[in-house]
């Protein structure tokens, strides 16, 4: 007789822990699917481009000059060399020849604004007269409409640059190379700013109003050349884009009594008076 009861009672336990194990299973949540990527915006604005080569972009701002720019397109060609020109609108309307040769020896043309002025200062509707203007004369000057624009002074807010590219479809150009030579520093300084800074993917700031800065150029050129860089329009670089590679996450190590409230360093983009 209690043979048989301990037989039931354990046949009991038995059933209940399945039925328990059963409701658990019946009550948990299905495993979650694993969240696709949301899909990244396109890319607007550029100070350099990641890039698999030796491949940089020349640029030049503020003009066309009637004698220096001209003379900069001179040894461009004998270079065979091509870059990209950011204008200004009331220059392009007195020296529409200049920018119509640019653009038919392959040069890039790109708006700078119509009067150089600090857009991230002006309402919506006076940036939209000053980049309507110089994409107007573009136009009329070299036959097509520019893609690319590049603030002056560097100086744009996040908003206006969403809006600007919505609008006009401008991919917004910075740098990472400035030579100062808006400072007038000599040809030589200008020259070797340039060649110490300038990496694969470097978009290279200077100004063909300078006589300092076109003198620059032949040794600078010639420099690069040497280096091994190969030169192309901003958009070329664009187009080269590589995706960025994850960088690794640094390894964790015991602070040293020297390391101990040492600020971090931080890199900024100064914007050239004349940008």
């Amino acid at each position: 007789m209690l043979v048989s009861r301990l037989w039931l009672l354990s046949a009991f336990t038995l059933f209940a822990t399945s039925l328990l194990r059963a409701q658990d299973t019946a009550l948990s949540p299905p495993p979650e699917k694993a969240k696709s990527a949301a899909p990244t915006e396109p890319r607007i604005s550029f100070s350099s481009v990641n890039v698999d080569g030796p491949y940089i972009a020349m640029t030049f701002d503020d003009g066309p000059s009637a004698k220096l720019t001209a003379k900069l397109l001179d040894l461009l060609a004998a270079r065979h060399i091509k870059v990209t020109f950011f204008v200004i609108g009331e220059n392009v309307v007195q020296h529409p020849e200049l920018v119509q040769r640019a653009a038919r020896e392959g040069h890039e043309i790109g708006n700078h604004s119509w009067s150089h002025p600090y857009l991230a200062k002006m309402s919506d509707e006076g940036v939209r007269q000053q980049l309507q203007k110089t994409d107007d004369a573009i136009k009329n000057a070299a036959g097509t409409r520019p893609t690319l624009m590049r603030p002056p002074y560097g100086s744009l807010t996040a908003r206006q640059k969403k809006w600007i590219h919505d609008e006009f479809g401008y991919r917004i150009i910075l740098w990472d190379v400035d030579p100062l030579d808006w400072k007038r520093p000599g040809p030589t300084v200008v020259c070797n700013r340039i060649v110490k800074e300038t990496r694969p993917g470097s978009i290279v700031l200077s100004h063909d109003i300078h006589p300092g800065t076109i003198e620059a150029m032949p040794s600078t050129l010639d420099q690069l050349e040497a280096k091994g860089f190969k030169f192309v329009t901003v958009s070329e670089l664009i187009r080269m884009a590589r995706p960025e590679s994850p960088k690794a996450a640094p390894k964790e190590r015991a602070a040293t009594p020297s390391a101990i409230g040492s600020p971090a360093p931080t890199s900024t983009i100064t914007a050239s008076p004349n940008g």
